[in-house]
């Protein structure tokens, strides 16, 4: 058996048994690297080797964590719960209607924005989501759309916008990686690319809003209100130094590409100000830094996965045995080379990091095939996006969980992975293979 396909086989046949990410990402890179022949010991060296690639990420997700508690301390998402909740009071039925999209479309944008307008990825879910959790709950919204609303803005902008992450998925990592391979690129629009992909991400989001998840779903409200309705003093002050941090923390980024260094200057602010006291920075840090932990474990885990399936060298061995399946048929070769990408992006958990090592197997494939500069730019992109979300190891499915489970209601697996995973994979894999066929 192709060692990829074991290794990602066994990771989400264990996620979906509920067995604990990290672990599951260790056993499956075990299987991986032993399918493919590396050893055990091999097999750990690589693993060990690709655990730093992850330290990066883990430590800015820390930090922004910390941001993210001293910012809840500032009472500023407080305040916008507070007033959701005494909208959903004062109204009825039809009014908490009123709510519920507000609501949903609150996060969409949000979501949205945090790819390009405001590039924090998902930073804004520790912030926005725990405080407004109790109003979620007291209005039965199934936390499985909210997480599908929150994915979908976290995947589809940088798919197809070339600003702010767009402009590094797209720009510096898919033009250039696919021109790296020999293609002229310079007439290429990337967003006419991606687009059609970009309409599938669109229909699963519909779908989930408007059929799957329209209904209500009760949780108990008593979790939520041990764990997150605690009070929170907030005042014109503490907002406005709120503001402040969110604006430097921002700017800082930008300026230094660097999202560590952005989120200590915020929480710096904090503390000068006084709305974090000097005494409690400890304990508040502390705190930040265990909420995002999850996932900068599971992130650093994920890196070690990443480099065990590499260093076995079955990715090129299997997109090879799917060539082998293609005949020169166009259409079984987008088909199949979207499969691959799928599989491969699932085990990977990036679509950042999945692309640089499509591209350099994929791009003579297309040429060969006879695809045209625009429809390989489309299968290349489509196939690093897919499996992005619905990955048990991807930050775009994770950060959602982090927000929605901190009362322990909402299971990563089955209330994330599995329906951002129906909704938009799939629709992708469909409208990513029109679009390599009429482009």
């Amino acid at each position: 058996m192709n060692a990829v396909i074991a290794a990602v086989g066994v990771m989400l046949i264990l996620s979906l048994c509920r067995v604990h990410v990290v672990i599951a990402l260790i056993v499956g890179a075990l299987v991986g690297g032993l399918t493919g022949g590396l050893g055990i010991d091999a097999t750990l060296k690589a693993f060990n080797s690709g655990l730093g690639g992850g330290a990066t990420v883990a430590l800015s997700y820390a930090l922004l964590g910390a941001f993210a508690v001293a910012i809840a301390k500032s009472g500023m998402a407080h305040a916008l719960a507070d007033k959701a909740l005494a909208m959903v009071d004062r109204q009825h039925a039809h009014g908490a209607g009123q709510v519920k999209w507000l609501l949903i479309g609150l996060l969409w944008v949000v979501a949205i924005a945090s790819q390009n307008i405001l590039p924090i990825h998902i930073a804004f879910i520790p912030l926005l989501v725990p405080p407004l959790l109790y109003v979620l709950t007291k209005l039965q919204l199934d936390r499985r759309l909210i997480a599908c609303v929150m994915t979908f803005g976290l995947i589809t902008p940088y798919m197809v916008f070339p600003v702010g992450f767009g402009n590094i998925f797209l720009n510096q990592i898919l033009l250039a990686n696919v021109a790296r391979s020999g293609v002229d690129i310079s007439q290429i629009n990337v967003m006419h690319a991606m687009a059609i992909p970009a309409l599938g991400m669109v229909f699963g989001l519909l779908m989930a809003v408007f059929v799957s998840y329209r209904k209500k779903r009760v949780y108990d409200l008593a979790k939520i209100e041990q764990v997150e309705q605690v009070s929170v003093a907030y005042n014109p002050k503490t907002i406005g130094v709120a503001g402040l941090a969110i604006v430097a923390a921002f700017v800082i980024q930008l300026l230094l590409d660097s999202m560590i260094i952005g989120a200590l200057a915020g929480f710096l602010i904090f503390s000068v100000s006084g709305i974090v006291k000097w005494r409690e920075t400890d304990d508040l840090f502390t705190e930040g830094m265990k909420m995002m932990a999850m996932i900068g474990f599971i992130m650093i885990a994920a890196s070690g996965f990443a480099e065990v399936l590499k260093a076995t060298g079955q990715v090129r061995t299997l997109v090879e045995s799917a060539a082998a399946w293609i005949n020169h048929s166009k259409a079984i070769g987008a088909l199949l080379m979207l499969l691959v990408g799928l599989l491969v992006t699932i085990g990977i958990g990036s679509s950042f990091s999945t692309v640089p090592i499509l591209a350099a197997i994929f791009v003579p494939l297309c040429v060969q095939l006879g695809f045209s500069p625009m429809a390989i730019v489309c299968i290349v992109g489509t196939a690093g996006a897919l499996g992005d979300t619905g990955s048990p190891a991807s930050d775009s499915t994770l950060g959602p969980t982090s927000g929605l489970n901190v009362d322990g209601q909402h299971h990563h697996i089955w209330d994330t992975v599995v329906p951002t995973f129906l909704h938009y994979n799939l629709p992708l894999l469909a409208f990513g293979w029109v679009a390599a066929m009429v482009l």
